[in-house]
């Protein structure tokens, strides 16, 4: 994992759209963001005991496996959005990005690499591409059954009940 704050140039946001200025993982820590590093599934194993994730499956998001549907696909994961519920992701092969709203409501960037596994609470806003090199294979976990609904930033979803428990948390 690397962490740093987005420069928010213009560009592609697949890539690496670094700053400079690194930001100290504790911060993470604050906006409620998990981190684990998990050499092996059984790791993975383990926090998904711990935390009850019943349900997982996996997902590549690659021009080879997506197809001409591909880059629409890696817009609309790149659209500021929320869950209702903790978004939880392992990458297994390949790299990708997390951008999370800090709480001055900057972005910082954070890269994942293989076995790299992060838990984003309810409520954040957030967004992710791959990165250049358009391929990234992630375990998805779930508490409950699999659903990945994305509630687009707009001010009727600041007032979102899971929205609104997050801001108070953070």
């Amino acid at each position: 994992m690397k962490l740093y704050w987005f420069d928010n140039t213009l560009g592609d946001q697949r890539e690496d759209h670094d700053s400079g200025r690194s930001v100290d993982p504790e911060y993470l820590s604050k906006l409620g963001v998990l981190y684990h590093h998990c050499p092996s599934v059984e790791a993975v194993d383990s926090i998904a005991s711990e935390r009850s994730y019943k349900n997982r499956d996996e997902i590549i998001v690659s021009p080879e496996k997506m197809g001409s549907a591909y880059e629409d696909k890696v817009k609309m994961f790149f659209n500021e959005h929320l869950h209702e519920d903790e978004e939880i992701r392992y990458i297994l092969d390949g790299e990708g990005f997390f951008d999370v709203r800090g709480i001055e409501d900057e972005w910082v960037r954070i890269r994942l690499v293989k076995g790299d596994l992060i838990i984003l609470p309810a409520g954040i806003y957030h967004r992710f591409t791959t990165d250049s090199k358009n391929y990234i294979k992630a375990m998805r976990l779930f508490k409950d059954e699999p659903k990945w609904t994305p509630l687009n930033r707009a001010p009727e979803v600041d007032r979102v009940h899971a929205r609104q428990e997050y801001v108070s948390r953070a």
